[in-house]
C-alpha cells in the first residue's frame, strides 16, 4: 500500500481534526497505543495501574454490607464477588495489555460492534462519574473534620482540585501514582496491624457481629446482596486496562514480569480491593460504640478511631485526613481521566466530531458534583446495588466473547477490530445478551418478580450474559462480527511474536505517523488513514466498503 499525501475533500473531515490529532497524541485517546510510547516497564505500568484503586470506597462498601447482614456475610459476599470479578477481568486485561487497546475498543470487536459499544461507554461512564462522587463524599467528610468546611464546599474543592491533576495523560499519572503509593499503604495498612496486635479481641469482636438485620448465621440472600454490591466495582477493570494498554510487548525476555504485571494490575485489583472491603467491616466495628452505625461507615471516622489508639491525640485528625485526601487523589484523577475518554469516544464516534477530551473531563465532574451534592452517600448501596445489574451484564459479556467465542467456538475473530469500516454498526451478539441480561437483573432488582427473587439480580445478569454470549454467536454463525476481513494495507497487522506491529505508515489525513494497527487504507485514496480520521469522517469518504 503505498503512503501518497493525496488531500481528500475539504468537507471529508472535520475542520478541528489538526486540533484532535494534537490532543489524542498525548496519550493516544481513542487509539491503539504504539509501542513508540510504551517506554515503561511492566512493573511501573502495573505500579501506576494499582495506584488508581487507593479509593476509600471499598470501606465503607465493607461497613455498609455487615451493618445490614453481619461480618460472616459480608465477608462470604466479598469473597464470592472478588473471585467473579477475578474470572471475568482476566482475559479483558489480557486482551488490553497485549493488544494495547482500551476496554471500549476491546468491546466493539467481542460482540458488540462499531456503534453498539456507545451503550457500553455510557455505563463505564457512568461507573467513573459514580465512583467519584463517592471518593469526593469521603474525602468532604474528612476536610469538615479536619477544616471544619461545610460539606457543600468541601465537594466542591474535591471536584476542582482534579482537574489540574488529569488535564496530562500518562505519563503525568504515572509519576503521581508512584510516589504516593508506599505513603497510603502506610497509613492503610499500619493501624490495623497495631490494632490486632494489641487487643486480639477486636478480631473477636469483628468475627461475632450480627448486623442489624442478620442473626450473626450465614444465609444465601444475605450473601448475594452484599455481594450485588461488590460487583457493583466490577468495572474497575476498565479503568485498569486504561493503564495496561501502555503495556511494552510481550516478548520471551520479560515473558515472567509481563504476565506478573498484567495479572497483578488487571484481575488481581480485586484482591486488594477485597482486603479493603474486609478491613472497612473491621474498622467499623472498631469505632461503633464510639461513633454509632451512620458515622461508622464514613473512612474518616474509622481511621480516625484506628490513629486515636495508637499515637498522639494532635496528631489523629490530621493523619486520617491526609489519607483520606492523598487516596481521593489517586483514585479520582483515574476516574477522571477514564470517564473522559468514555464519554469522547462515544461522542466522537456518534457525532464524528471530536470536541476535545477536556469538555468531557469537565462534564464528567459536573455528574459527579450534582451527585455529591444529592447526598449520594446516604443511599450509597440502593446505587450500587443497581448500577452492578449493568456493570455485570456488560463485562461478563465481553469476557465470555473473548473466552468462549473466541477461543472455544472460533466464531468470534482472535484478533481484536476496533476500526470503522472493519466492524459492523451493531453485532447482536453482545448487544442482545448485554440487553437481555441488565434488563431481566434490574427488574429482579427493583422486585417485578417477586420479593423472593430479588437477591439473585447479580446471579442473573452472570449467567444470562454467559449463556446468551455464545448462543447468540451461534445462531448468528459469527456473521455479524466483522464487515471485512481485509484493512487494505499488505504488510501483517501482527509481528512473527503475535505483538502488534511497529511498522509505521503516515496517515494521508492529518499527516502523521501510526503504527500498522491503527490504519487502515483509503477507500478513495492510494493512501491509508488513520482510526481518529475514520471516526471523524462525516461523509464516509475515507470507510472501505464492505467486503
Amino acid at each position: 500500500m503505498s503512503t501518497t499525501d493525496a488531500h481528500p475533500p475539504e468537507t471529508s473531515v472535520e475542520p478541528a481534526a489538526g486540533q484532535a490529532v494534537k490532543e489524542t497524541l498525548e496519550d493516544y485517546t481513542l487509539r491503539f497505543a504504539p509501542r513508540s510510547y510504551r517506554r515503561w516497564t511492566p512493573m511501573v505500568v502495573a505500579t501506576t495501574a494499582l495506584g488508581g484503586i487507593a479509593y476509600m470506597a471499598d470501606f465503607s462498601i465493607g461497613a455498609g454490607i455487615a451493618f445490614s447482614h453481619g461480618t460472616g456475610n459480608a465477608l462470604v459476599a466479598i469473597a464470592v464477588a472478588a473471585v467473579l470479578i477475578f474470572v471475568t477481568g482476566f482475559p479483558l486485561a489480557y486482551y488490553g495489555a497485549r493488544y494495547n487497546i482500551d476496554l471500549d475498543l476491546i468491546t466493539r470487536g467481542s460482540g458488540f460492534g462499531y456503534y453498539g459499544s456507545v451503550l457500553t461507554s455510557v455505563i463505564f461512564a457512568s461507573f467513573t462519574f459514580i465512583f467519584f462522587a463517592l471518593e469526593g463524599s469521603i474525602m468532604a467528610q474528612g476536610l469538615k473534620l479536619g477544616f471544619g468546611l461545610p460539606l457543600w464546599l468541601g465537594y466542591l474543592v474535591s471536584t476542582l482540585m482534579v482537574i489540574p491533576l488529569v488535564i496530562y495523560g500518562m505519563k503525568a499519572l504515572s509519576k503521581l501514582q508512584v510516589w504516593t503509593t508506599p505513603v497510603w499503604l502506610l497509613l492503610m495498612v499500619g493501624p490495623l496491624v497495631y490494632l490486632v496486635a494489641e487487643d486480639p479481641g477486636t478480631v473477636d469482636r469483628f468475627l461475632s457481629y450480627a448486623g442489624t438485620d442478620g442473626d450473626g448465621g450465614v444465609n444465601t440472600a444475605a450473601v448475594l446482596l452484599g455481594a450485588g454490591v461488590c460487583l457493583s466495582l466490577i468495572a474497575q477493570i476498565g479503568e485498569q486496562i486504561d493503564y495496561l494498554r501502555f503495556m511494552p510487548p510481550k516478548t520471551e525476555a520479560n515473558r515472567r514480569s509481563w504476565w506478573a504485571a498484567v495479572v497483578m494490575a488487571g484481575p488481581g485489583w480485586v484482591v486488594l480491593g477485597a482486603l479493603k472491603q474486609a478491613i472497612g467491616v473491621f474498622l467499623a466495628v472498631y469505632v461503633l460504640s464510639e461513633v454509632g452505625p451512620a458515622a461508622a461507615t464514613e473512612p474518616i471516622q474509622q481511621f480516625r478511631g484506628a490513629f486515636d489508639a495508637m499515637m498522639p491525640s494532635w496528631l489523629v485528625v490530621p493523619l486520617a485526613v491526609v489519607l483520606v485526601v492523598i487516596s481521593q487523589i489517586k483514585i479520582n484523577v483515574t476516574n477522571a481521566y477514564s470517564g473522559s475518554l468514555a464519554w469522547t469516544n462515544s461522542f466522537t464516534r456518534v457525532t464524528r466530531h471530536y470536541p476535545g477530551r477536556m469538555v468531557f473531563v469537565l462534564v464528567n465532574l459536573g455528574f459527579a458534583l450534582a451527585l455529591m451534592e444529592a447526598d449520594m452517600f446516604s443511599f450509597l448501596n440502593d446505587i450500587l446495588g443497581f448500577y452492578s445489574n449493568c456493570a455485570i451484564a456488560w463485562v461478563v459479556t465481553v469476557a465470555t466473547d473473548i473466552m468462549v467465542n473466541k477461543y472455544l467456538l472460533k466464531l468470534s475473530p482472535h484478533a481484536p477490530e476496533f476500526r470503522r469500516g472493519m466492524l459492523y454498526a451493531v453485532n447482536p451478539v453482545g448487544v442482545v445478551a448485554f440487553t437481555a441480561a441488565s434488563g431481566l437483573s434490574i427488574a429482579m432488582y427493583f422486585h417485578a418478580l417477586g420479593d423472593t427473587l430479588q437477591p439473585y439480580s447479580p446471579v442473573a445478569a452472570v449467567v444470562l450474559a454467559f449463556v446468551l454470549t455464545p448462543l447468540m454467536a451461534v445462531a448468528t454463525k459469527g456473521k455479524y462480527y466483522l464487515r471485512r476481513t481485509d484493512d487494505g494495507i499488505e504488510e501483517p497487522l501482527l509481528d512473527a511474536e503475535g505483538n502488534p506491529s511497529a511498522l509505521t505508515l503516515t496517515c494521508h489525513v492529518c499527516r502523521q505517523p501510526y503504527e500498522r494497527p491503527d490504519l487502515a487504507a483509503c477507500r478513495t485514496h492510494d493512501a491509508v488513514v488513520c482510526s481518529l480520521c475514520l471516526s471523524t469522517d462525516k461523509v464516509g469518504d475515507h470507510v472501505l466498503p464492505a467486503r
